[in-house]
């Protein structure tokens, strides 16, 4: 079985739109894109860098729409991106330029692929596919990168159809300029109890 590995830039508040850019998702009005670049440090690239380490991706329609305007041409930057296998869900699409893309339909494609063998299969952005995920109960790890600014509105991690789960924390580092690496895994069923005196 293939670990599912959702990697986000999430706001205090839990925002995930557009951290890249100015550009890179305007949808619903959202003003803010570009809101991690201001916490860019050394340190950051560095644990960017290990997180980039080459493994299949899943993607959503959009984001996967976003990457393929850009990566092919930058792989410098990503090295073994085109390499790689991209699973996009997607109604819509059947098929890319972008070699080594695969096209799901749904949340069931979604499972067969991850009791299939191979590497661990990291999530990129992808907003709706992220909150699918969740509500399927098909999370393994969650890789957050918390900055340390509200936003207000743009497109959440969670959903109210998220099914509660339990995450334990493995790995964190904090930057210089304030930013959360935080990585968690799986860790069951959610608790409940008593405060203690």
């Amino acid at each position: 079985m293939r670990k599912i590995i959702v990697l986000t830039f999430i706001s205090l508040d839990g925002v995930m739109q557009a951290p890249g850019g100015p550009e890179e998702d305007t949808s619903g009005g959202f003003e803010y894109g570009g809101w991690s670049a201001p916490y860019a440090d050394e340190a950051s690239g560095k644990i960017m860098q290990k997180q980039m380490e080459p493994t299949d991706i899943l993607l959503g329609r959009k984001t996967f729409e976003i990457f393929a305007s850009y990566w092919p041409q930058h792989a410098d930057y990503w090295p073994g991106i085109n390499e790689v296998t991209k699973y996009v869900l997607s109604n819509t699409m059947e098929k890319s330029e972008w070699k080594n893309s695969v096209f799901l339909k749904s949340a069931a494609d979604i499972k067969k692929l991850k009791n299939s063998k191979g590497s661990d299969i990291k999530v990129w952005g992808s907003s709706e596919l992220a909150q699918l995920l969740f509500k399927n109960d098909l999370v393994d790890e969650l890789w957050l990168k918390i900055y340390p600014v509200i936003l207000g509105k743009g497109k959440r991690l969670y959903s109210h159809d998220t099914i509660p789960v339990a995450f334990k924390l493995t790995e964190s580092h904090v930057t210089p300029s304030g930013v959360i690496f935080a990585n968690y895994k799986r860790a069951g069923e959610v608790k409940t109890g008593t405060m203690g005196a």
